[in-house]
């Protein structure tokens, strides 16, 4: 079981999204996910949180809160338990990413984008501010097979109440 981190930095009604397209044999690859990373060592999540945003953006966070939890499953991969903040404070200077480009997107608009089906569960979650959950998202290949949000099954294909 792989520990990850993912956070949306929150600015103006828009999140820093990463445009994953310059790394090869890439999971994420042409997807727009969040900043973040594996931890390394003996990281705690905030450290590897911290770490990671600073090396993907340059930035400092200053400002943010752990949102919950995602179990994902992909079918050919190792799972993951994924960590996932929101920041709202930072210092310094934003910086190119070596792992894709760096945009910020108006957050009714991140539908339009090329997004794993199971983000648009958990991204519809941090808008309503729901409290700390447990997400478990289950794939083959870019297909998502199973969403189970804090023990309760998600009805699959998602429906328009999670646009």
């Amino acid at each position: 079981m792989n520990l990850t981190t993912l956070c949306y930095l929150e600015q103006g009604g828009k999140y820093l999204m990463l445009h994953r397209i310059r790394k090869k044999h890439d999971i994420n690859q042409d997807k727009w996910i969040g900043i973040g990373g594996h931890f390394e060592g003996i990281e705690s999540p905030e450290e590897c949180l911290l770490r990671e945003a600073r090396e993907e953006t340059g930035l400092i966070l200053t400002s943010y809160r752990f949102r919950g939890i995602v179990t994902f499953i992909p079918d050919e991969k190792t799972s993951e338990y994924m960590c996932l903040y929101t920041a709202d404070g930072w210092e310094g200077e934003m910086t190119d990413c070596s792992e894709g480009k760096l945009e910020w997107v108006k957050k009714e608009e991140l539908g339009s984008l090329n997004l794993w089906e199971g983000d648009k569960i958990f991204l519809k979650l941090l808008k309503e501010e729901k409290p700390f959950f447990s997400l478990k998202l289950r794939y083959e290949g870019d297909r998502l097979k199973e969403a189970v949000l804090d023990g309760k099954e998600i009805p699959l294909p998602l429906g328009a109440e999670w646009e």
